[in-house]
């Protein structure tokens, strides 16, 4: 098991390597000089010479080789030190603790509400294939994952929010500051990033189920007279869950990837809407930040997905 979870880590500081050079040099494919922009957008700097500009591109470190600036970044993300932005004209780091919280209650509450109700609804349409219930989860199942985010956003902002006003339709008020307040904007977020997650982990976990119920012990257990929750619980679902292990870490990075457009729609102060303003302003630092953080939050939630699979399943490990 050692030796697994040590190539499974080797494995997550290559990913992240690889991710680090392509966030990187993609950025600057992006036609535009960042400090234009910058300047364009400051009234006080729009008459700045040539010269000013100059100093512009010193400060923020683009005057130096491409090779250079990957090298001064890579190394300074190691330290935690992510640059400043040129766009907010203050440390990358500050921005990235002022928002991530944001995002990360989001997609966690999305990622446990998706899980424990993608399972429950899988299995349920599993145990009752082709009656009412299976007839229900599995066409929502394939809804859930087809609908665009951003059109469902804009329906439950049109809906509960305008025409009905349930709900308030857009910003973020910590849970901490406010708990009921909290709770109301955050229901519609939570909803738009989970209907996908939880459509798949509700497909996975029904074929899972369903292969299930087919093997031998499960008829040994019903012809032993043992009640339906034992067999169902005890029996089939411990054993049906292992498959849907290995997609919980690829739900949870659509999770966080979708958080980019839910953020935008519903004006949240997180990580997803601070990486669109900084594409715009082709923030470079910003961008990579965003990105690499997304990026270690799915690499890591895969590596644990992957260790967990070795143990739940010791053949793995020598695969």
């Amino acid at each position: 098991m050692t030796a697994y979870i040590i190539r499974r880590l080797l494995l997550a500081i290559f990913c992240l390597f690889m991710i680090t050079l392509i966030i990187f040099f993609a950025m600057r494919l992006l036609p535009g000089d960042p400090i234009i922009i910058y300047i364009g957008q400051s009234t006080q700097l729009s008459t700045l010479s040539e010269e000013g500009v100059q100093k512009l591109r010193e400060e923020f470190g683009l005057d130096k080789p491409i090779l250079a600036q990957y090298l001064k970044w890579v190394s300074g993300v190691v330290r935690f030190d992510f640059g400043r932005s040129i766009f907010y004209h203050m440390p990358v780091s500050t921005l990235l603790r002022e928002r991530y919280p944001v995002t990360l209650n989001l997609g966690l509450e999305a990622f446990i509400i998706s899980t424990v109700l993608g399972i429950g609804a899988g299995a349920l349409a599993a145990v009752k294939r082709g009656k009412l219930a299976d007839r229900i989860v599995t066409p929502l199942s394939y809804v859930g994952i087809t609908i665009p985010v951003f059109w469902l956003g804009v329906m439950m902002i049109y809906v509960l929010g305008l025409q009905f006003r349930w709900l308030p339709i857009i910003g973020y008020t910590s849970p901490f500051d406010d708990f009921w307040m909290s709770t109301k904007q955050a229901i519609m977020p939570v909803i738009c990033l989970s209907v996908g997650a939880l459509a798949g982990i509700a497909r996975q976990a029904r074929s899972s189920m369903l292969e299930v119920v087919r093997q031998d012990y499960i008829r040994t257990a019903w012809s032993k007279g043992l009640s339906e929750r034992v067999v169902i619980i005890k029996h089939a679902l411990k054993n049906s869950l292992i498959p849907v292990v290995t997609v919980l870490g690829l739900q949870l990075g659509f999770i966080f990837g979708g958080s980019v457009i839910v953020e935008t729609v519903f004006s949240v102060p997180g990580i997803g809407s601070l990486m669109v303003t900084s594409i715009f302003a082709q923030d470079y630092s910003v961008v990579q930040s965003c990105t690499l953080v997304f990026a270690v939050v799915v690499v890591v939630a895969n590596l644990i997905v992957d260790i967990t699979y070795g143990w739940l399943d010791p053949r793995i490990q020598y695969a």
